[in-house]
């Protein structure tokens, strides 16, 4: 395929708001584009913005000082005209589709672009390191840049900084599919060619639907069930299994305000246990290899060398998926440290031994998805517990079991969570005891109960460099939440809850080199970043604004902490900021009444 026509898909998701219609035109480009399995890997990688999926640590790192580079070899204008024009229209993809429509030198026997050159030499950036890399690099990405047409350099530009903002979320490219290679019968009805996303058998779509959503939440993989659904259908997606070693996504819970909504959401009796303040880790063993996941899906196994050395003593069996959190415990009194302590961990590359006999964790598990061969997600809560019991040979103060009770009552309930908190833990877990393991969803059988201040997990989107003393570092952080479509829009600044010093929590210096690989853009003082960076936000009440994008703003906002365990694709949600705001509103409404 070539990359025009990818392109020309790019322009059009751009322009169109609605989802059911960016997934027709999706479908339309993977019926005409995916034949191989390397067709399908690209195009779901590249629409996406990525060339390298979740659970690869690899990124393209081509920075916009070297995308300007890049078009002033290819369109033949100077870098300080390049810079006036992206200060003005404050895009770089736009700047390189200007530029190369007016471009002053003309390129010689250039070929079309394909997919496959475009998604290759991506990766071959990604790739070059060592002296003279920067070099290479920007050779051959203006390379690419005087091959294309204008709507292809501003895309090329836009995927390069892997700053795509199509508006194609997970659900987008499912939907996809099915239209694409699941619709036989006609599903959907046509009006003069254009797909309104009215449905023929709404039925068998939510069948088709959940069938594809499964065989993504088992594999981990969406250009896998990409392929397998236009060369097998349906028949081919349910022979998908879940399979140790490939990352997948946990089940996560809602939060309850009261105990007595928690327990009327997952009934009587339930299972309660402890809410640790650590890291999300699922634990897989394969062919004698145990890696650790994030619950971004990111490999971390390095990161915890004490984890792994413990599962392999403690869990009998040859093969297994474990969900548990890595918890912080202090190496004198064995009491569990806050979260700070465990993330300093992930971010952490080097000398990883030394931080783990310094700051070591305990790994505890709650739930077992695999074991031996076998599936488990579809079994009960009580049936993978005993199952996790008998696996599992707790080792004090490396390998433990979740401390859990069987309770009926509200009394018992309120017990058990003041014994939580009163070990240093962030609250506790309600589980309805015969439900199963929902990959990937936020479910109403398992749901957690914490202290009521209300906090948002917010991704940084820009920033400010600092003056006076704390200048050099990155300051008044604009902080953005997520629509449905996938798209982050501002919902305020924060300035408060870092240190100027390096101690417990993060420091502004810390946050500034943390941030600094994700610039895109510096106006003056401002700054704009990829959305990659999460922290977690409390404040003290949300206003309606015209300032920000969501509409709302956070009133007297601080950061409490990094959330390196989650990605950018796992914030608050605006449905969940304005539900609040709603909340908030009534709950005043009624105190004045």
């Amino acid at each position: 395929m070539q990359y025009i026509d990818l392109a020309a898909v790019y322009d059009s998701l751009v322009a169109e708001p609605s989802s059911l219609k960016k997934a027709a035109l999706i479908a339309t480009l993977l019926k005409k584009g995916v034949t191989t399995k390397q067709d399908a890997l690209e195009l779901i990688l590249l629409l996406q913005g990525k060339v390298f999926s979740q659970a690869d640590e690899a990124k393209i790192g081509y920075s916009t000082r070297l995308v300007i580079k890049s078009i002033a070899i290819s369109a033949g204008f100077s870098e300080k005209e390049i810079e006036e024009r992206w200060r003005s229209l404050g895009d770089l993809g736009l700047v390189a589709e200007e530029l190369l429509h007016k471009k002053k030198q003309n390129v010689l026997f250039s070929s079309p672009l394909s997919v496959d050159e475009v998604f290759s030499s991506f990766r071959k950036i990604a790739s070059y390191t060592g002296e003279g890399s920067v070099s290479q690099k920007v050779k051959l990405f203006s390379r690419l840049l005087s091959s294309a047409t204008p709507l292809e350099a501003k895309y090329l530009v836009r995927g390069v900084l892997e700053e795509l903002r199509v508006g194609v979320a997970e659900g987008t490219l499912r939907d996809a599919i099915v239209r694409a290679f699941l619709d036989q019968d006609g599903m959907f009805e046509q009006d003069e060619g254009v797909d309104e996303g009215k449905y023929n058998d709404r039925e068998q779509y939510v069948v088709r639907v959940s069938a594809v959503q499964r065989a993504i939440d088992l594999s981990g993989d969406l250009a896998l069930v990409c392929y397998i659904a236009k060369t097998e259908g349906l028949e081919g997606l349910e022979k998908i299994r879940l399979v140790p070693g490939s990352p997948i996504r946990v089940m996560l819970g809602p939060k309850m305000e009261t105990i007595e909504q928690a327990l009327k959401t997952v009934g009587v009796p339930a299972a309660i246990e402890y809410k640790y303040d650590g890291f999300r880790i699922l634990a897989h063993k394969v062919n004698g290899v145990i890696s650790l996941y994030t619950r971004k899906l990111e490999l971390v196994t390095n990161q915890f060398p004490e984890v792994v050395a413990a599962l392999n003593k403690g869990v009998a069996a040859k093969e297994f998926i474990l969900d548990g959190e890595a918890v912080g415990i202090d190496p004198k009194t064995k009491k569990y440290l806050p979260f700070q302590f465990v993330s300093q961990r992930i971010r952490r590359k080097y000398r990883i031994d030394e931080l783990a006999k310094k700051l070591p964790c305990v790994f505890v598990v709650f739930d077992a998805l695999f074991a031996d061969g076998v599936t488990l997600l579809d079994e009960s809560n009580e049936h993978r517990r005993a199952a996790l019991e008998k696996l599992l040979v707790p080792l004090p103060h490396e390998l433990e079991l979740a401390t859990r009770k069987i309770i009926s009552s509200e009394q018992e309930a309120q017990e058990f969570y003041e014994r939580s908190l009163g070990a240093g833990n962030e609250g506790v877990m309600f589980k309805n005891l015969s439900s199963p393991y929902a990959l990937g969803k936020r479910v109403g059988h398992m749901v957690k109960m914490k202290p009521t201040l209300e906090t948002f997990d917010l991704v940084i989107v820009g920033a400010e460099w600092g003056e006076g003393k704390r200048s050099g570092w990155l300051t008044s952080f604009l902080l953005a939440c997520r629509t449905f479509d996938g798209e982050y829009v501002s919902v305020g600044r924060v300035g408060t809850g870092l240190k100027e010093k390096e101690e417990l929590g993060v420091s502004f210096s810390e946050m500034t080199e943390l941030l600094r690989p994700y610039i895109l853009e510096e106006v003056g003082r401002e700054v704009r970043l990829t959305p990659h960076i999460v922290v977690e936000v409390a404040f003290e009440e949300i206003q309606k604004s015209t300032t920000y994008e969501a509409g709302f703003a956070l009133r007297f906002p601080r950061i409490l902490r990094l959330r390196d365990d989650r990605g950018s694709d796992s914030i608050t949600s605006l449905d969940h900021v304005a539900d609040i705001f709603d909340d908030q509103r009534h709950a005043t409404q009624k105190n004045r009444s």
